[in-house]
């Protein structure tokens, strides 16, 4: 209970109510209840006690994690890394964690991810989440899994095929990510005087409808993303120009104790090859 709200309780109902009510031991008391208070902050306790892992997933990002319409099930590296970290936090093997399917997915964007760990809806993010210093301050992260760099798709029909071709165009970017600042990073640096707009879209499906209606004019993202959006009348513009290197991590709640589980976890199957033969499985090369 946040310090504000048992301030309120404490007003309301006085001290002795309140001690009562929140189940604390008092003076005299054996203390019976020290052990379920403590046993409530642990992650990985009340996992175990729930016999799932809540993970947040992506649902639209062919490789990753992708929900398909035809079976209604999720797929990719990131749903397979998922049942890994439920079978770490559970003790079961990999194969049983699949086979139970112990794991409850729910599908994030940028804006929703982290609110859902900070209420403890989720107690994992597993969802092309990149790791930068400023997120860092609010939630965990676990050695990045896999790296990505950011592309711009744009129409073969655009009229252009270099970044300088970006002047006063206008580029769909996705609400609460970094791709914004990165565009804009890259084109600076690499002298590019050029002037771009942009314009936010809450989900990635809604920024390939608005390049498909000409209401915008390039598509920027991760390009593990776009190839998911990549039609045969789409291309990424200037593929040769490597930027914004994205370093997909798990995301945890802050401080919390499965951080380290997942963290001992992800490390594991790097070094073991897993991760690899995943990459290559989902075609993600």
């Amino acid at each position: 209970m946040k310090n504000m709200s048992r301030r309120q309780f404490i007003g309301t109902l006085g001290l002795t109510g309140a001690v009562m009510a929140l189940g604390l031991a008092g003076c005299g008391s054996n203390g019976g209840n020290s052990a379920s208070t403590g046993s409530s902050d642990s992650k990985v306790e009340t996992i175990k006690s729930r016999g799932k892992l809540n993970a947040g997933v992506k649902k639209d990002v062919l490789g990753y994690g992708y929900l398909d319409p035809a079976t209604n099930k999720y797929q990719g590296l990131e749903i397979d890394l998922c049942y890994q970290l439920a079978a770490a936090v559970l003790g079961v093997s990999y194969d049983e964690a699949k086979e139970k399917d112990l794991v409850a997915f729910t599908d994030v964007t940028p804006k929703t991810r982290g609110p859902l760990i900070d209420n403890d809806s989720l107690d994992v993010v597993v969802a092309t989440y990149t790791i930068t210093d400023e997120r860092k301050k609010s939630w965990d992260f676990s050695t990045p899994y896999r790296t990505d760099h950011v592309g711009i798709l744009v129409k073969k029909s655009a009229g252009f095929q270099t970044m300088t071709g970006l002047n006063g165009k206008v580029i769909g970017v996705s609400q609460g990510s970094t791709t914004k600042d990165l565009v804009t990073k890259m084109l600076q640096e690499n002298n590019f005087n050029v002037t771009p707009t942009f314009q936010e879209f809450p989900d990635y499906p809604s920024i390939k409808s608005a390049l498909d209606a000409g209401n915008v004019d390039a598509f920027a993202m991760d390009r593990s993303t776009l190839k998911t959006y990549t039609t045969d009348d789409c291309e990424l513009l200037q593929p040769d120009i490597e930027f914004g290197a994205q370093d997909y991590g798990v995301a945890t709640k802050k401080g919390s104790d499965l951080s380290k589980v997942v963290d001992d976890k992800v490390n594991e199957l790097l070094s073991n090859g897993w991760i690899d033969q995943e990459i290559k499985d989902w075609g993600l090369l």
